[in-house]
Formats: structure tokens, C-alpha cells, sequence
């Protein structure tokens, strides 16, 4: 969870209305979320938009013309963690550059004790131009952190790089920059979501997996400096680009995947549901209504984690998981056995807001070497932040 203080900054641009997604999530993850705005900002996303999201009242001039009461810009530099500007147009990029303090949100930024973020967006030609990218620069060397802009269809019609970079890309940003760095250096792969087994051209066997913990798990291990690769199933899921995606569809892809890629990697994390069985024969045809039984013969498919399990050096660790409806821990102990793990999650069906498809998880830990640790019910985001730190701890055990 995200739990800071965040001040975000908006100022006039058509990509203002990307900041309330922006918000949204930032408070969907625990943060505080405090908002001052430029007064042009007002023109593209109103300031009852942002305090009905917030539930925080919004700043825009340096007094309240109802009320009288005065906004202090010093109070919000040091409440914040974090001084987030996005959108950040040229104008206001070129002031905070000069150390210009004509509105607000500009002296804001010019008292804050607390670091800043910068989100771009304008034009192509803007943003390309010398004035802008020397302004970028100097806000760089002063300690200021710049989300790229993203390239794509601007508001002119044109196509080029100056496009404020997606939210939830912002958000990703904001995660990282407050994550321990416990996972520097370290190259994991992990595996995530479901696999489909083809039957004929439009059927296939799959299973309930929607891929959100192991997304996430992705995502909090790349925050906290770790190479992360990610092999995913068929999956609605974005990935920030912190994460190497690899896709695949069936489980025989995901082996192949897995097994090339682990020799490269320190630690393996294998929480996809991986289908255990296929159909033996694929009908090169769409299977017809007959009236009668369809009967399917199934094989084996090869196992991903007792092929790692072998395959894992000494230098190397395997984290798996287990989804239980009965005899839960001692069905995990005996797969963490058989498969060459070092820790192992287990989640069961009989919790609920657990298992497959939900924004919640409930999990116990549990280690080759040790007691298990138990977990009350979490958001998946939060319920990654414990696995890593136990993926970190066994990491530092090896050291």
C-alpha cells in the first residue's frame, strides 16, 4: 500500500483530465492525496471533480474567495512526501526552471522540502524544442524526477513524443520511487495467469485465473530494483515498463519459456495457474453439435515446477504457489517437498476474498526452513509487498 502524502499538481493542459484517473488511483492505494491547481487547470478538469475524488478540498489561489482562508504554500510543501506535477506543461516547466512564483502551484514547488515529480505533456514540436529540453535538463540536475512523456496522437492532430504518460505508467513511477530497494540487483522471473489448452480453432480448457497477483507481485518486486521477467498467460492485465512481459498461451509455451529463461535468473516465482492437463489431439476443424457425448482424451502437461526445481543451482532460489480446498498445509509442505522449493504461498478456496479473480488475497508463507507466517485478508498489492519481503529475506539468508 502506498501509504503517503501526495501533493499533485495540475496545470493547463488537454491532458489535465488524465489527472483524475491519476488521483483515483493513488488514493485506491492508501495515499493521501492533496490537489493545487494552476488557475488555467480549471478550464480542463474542475476542481469539484478532483475534491469529490480526493475528498480533500482543493487549492487554487493563494486565498479562498468564499471563506478568506488563506492557503499556505510552505503547509503543503511540508505535509507532502511527494510533489507530483502532472500535467506539467512547457509554461509552467519553463517558470519552475526559472524559479519564476507567480501562481500557486509555482510557489508551492519553489517552498516544498519534499522531492518532485514532473509528468510532461505538450505538442511534439514543444517538446523537442531546445528551450523546453534545456529547462527538462536543469530540473534534472536539481534533483527533480521526469516521467517521460509518451508517444502517440496529440491533442493537434500530430503524432510524436510529448503525450503525458498514461496514469497508471505515473502511478508505477510514484510506487517505485518510494519502494526499499531490498531487490536491487536481483533477477527474477516469474510466471502469471492462466495457460489455454486448445480443443479445435475456437475452444480451448482454462481455468478462473485472472493473473492480478502475480501482475502485482511483478510490479512490487521491479519497484524495489529487482530485474523483474514476467511470463504470462492470456490475461486483460497491463505491466509497467519496469517489467519484462513475456507472453504465452498454452502451458507447454510457459515451460518452454520458463525453462530457457530460469538459468539467466537468481530467483523463480511460479504463480500462474498452469493447466495440468491438455486435450491429447487438436481438431484442426471447429467441433460440431452432434447430439451426442463429446468425449475429450487428456494428457499430462509437463510440470513447471519440478523441471525448475531440478534444474535450480545452488546460487539459486524457487518460489512456488499452492491453492488448497482441504489439508491446506500439509498439501503445500508436501508439493514444497517434492518440487525443490524454498518458500511457498498457499492460498485456500474456503476464504473468502481469496483464490482466483478478486482485488483481496489471504495467504500463508510458509518456508523450508521455519514457521509459516499467517496473513489476514489483504489487497493483492499489499499481500505482494509480504511475499517480497520474504523473497528478499531468504535472499539475504544465501548472502
Amino acid at each position: 500500500m502506498l501509504e503517503k502524502n501526495i501533493l499533485l499538481g495540475i496545470t493547463g493542459s488537454i491532458a489535465a483530465y488524465k489527472a483524475a484517473t491519476l488521483a483515483r488511483l493513488l488514493v485506491k492505494e492508501g495515499a493521501a492525496v492533496k490537489v493545487v491547481m494552476s488557475p488555467l487547470a480549471k478550464e480542463f478538469v474542475t476542481p469539484l471533480t478532483m475534491a469529490t475524488l480526493t475528498k480533500n478540498p482543493i487549492a487554487v489561489e493563494f486565498f479562498d474567495p468564499e471563506s478568506g482562508a488563506w492557503h499556505s504554500h510552505v503547509a503543503l510543501g511540508v505535509w507532502a512526501d511527494l510533489y507530483l506535477v502532472a500535467p506539467a506543461s512547457a509554461n509552467t516547466i519553463g517558470k519552475m526552471a526559472a524559479g519564476v512564483a507567480d501562481n500557486l502551484l509555482l510557489t508551492t514547488y519553489l517552498s516544498a522540502r519534499c522531492p518532485v515529480m514532473i509528468a510532461p505533456a505538450m505538442d511534439a514540436d514543444m517538446y523537442g524544442h531546445p528551450a523546453v529540453q534545456h529547462n527538462l535538463e536543469m530540473l534534472r540536475s536539481r534533483g527533480n524526477v521526469v516521467v517521460e512523456p509518451g508517444c502517440g496522437e496529440l491533442a493537434s492532430g500530430l503524432v510524436g513524443k510529448g503525450r503525458m504518460e498514461e496514469p497508471e505508467q505515473i502511478f508505477a513511477a510514484v510506487s517505485r520511487f518510494f519502494a526499499p530497494r531490498d531487490m536491487a540487483g536481483v533477477k527474477v522471473l516469474l510466471t502469471a495467469g492462466p495457460t489455454h489448452e486448445q480443443i479445435d480453432p475456437v475452444r480451448f480448457i482454462g481455468n478462473h485465473s485472472s493473473g492480478k497477483m502475480g501482475y502485482a507481485l511483478a510490479e512490487e518486486l521491479a519497484n524495489r530494483g529487482a530485474e523483474a521477467i514476467l511470463i504470462s498467460g492470456p490475461t486483460s492485465l497491463s505491466v509497467s515498463r519496469a517489467v519484462r512481459r513475456v507472453d504465452v498461451t498454452s502451458a507447454e509455451e510457459m515451460y518452454e519459456a520458463a525453462v530457457s529463461l530460469f538459468p539467466t535468473v537468481d530467483v523463480g516465482v511460479l504463480c500462474a495457474a498452469v493447466s495440468d492437463f491438455a486435450p491429447l489431439r487438436v481438431s484442426p476443424e471447429k467441433l460440431k453439435r452432434t447430439g451426442e457425448e463429446l468425449q475429450l482424451t487428456l494428457r499430462p502437461t509437463r510440470d513447471i515446477a519440478a523441471a525448475l526445481g531440478e534444474m535450480k543451482s545452488q546460487r539459486q532460489r524457487l518460489v512456488g504457489f499452492a491453492l488448497e480446498t482441504g489439508n491446506e498445509e500439509a498439501n503445500a509442505r508436501d508439493k514444497m517437498r517434492r518440487k525443490n522449493l524454498d518458500m511457498i504461498v498457499l492460498n485456500s478456496l474456503n476464504d473468502a476474498g481469496a483464490g482466483f479473480r478478486g482485488d483481496t488475497n489471504k495467504v500463508t508463507i510458509i518456508p523450508a526452513q521455519g514457521a509459516p507466517t499467517v496473513y489476514p485478508l489483504k489487497p493483492k498489492r499489499a499481500v505482494a509487498a509480504d511475499i517480497a519481503d520474504k523473497i528478499a529475506g531468504i535472499l539475504n539468508m544465501q548472502r
